[in-house]
């Protein structure tokens, strides 16, 4: 559900090192050139279009390591949706 806006958020804010076609789900967005400052750039986009705050507990490597692991903190977040 989340996975395609998300996946355009790293695309847009990320700054990768490959090709758009290695973005895939599972890819593991670290061996793909995100770095630290990258990360808090797509934290912040992230925030703002799902409208959520990643609280402390969520603000570490692994939680930002794929396009699926951000889909999933994003639906914990948005229990609702």
């Amino acid at each position: 559900m989340y996975v395609d806006p998300i996946r355009d958020l790293v695309l847009q804010h990320a700054r990768l090192s490959c090709e758009p076609a290695k973005v895939t789900s599972d890819a593991n967005l670290y061996e793909l050139g995100l770095t630290s400052l990258t990360t808090v750039n797509l934290m912040l986009a992230l925030e703002e279009h799902f409208d959520v705050e990643f609280p402390q507990h969520m603000l570490s490597r692994k939680t930002f390591e794929s396009i699926r692991s951000l889909a999933e903190s994003i639906a914990e977040l948005r229990p609702g949706d």
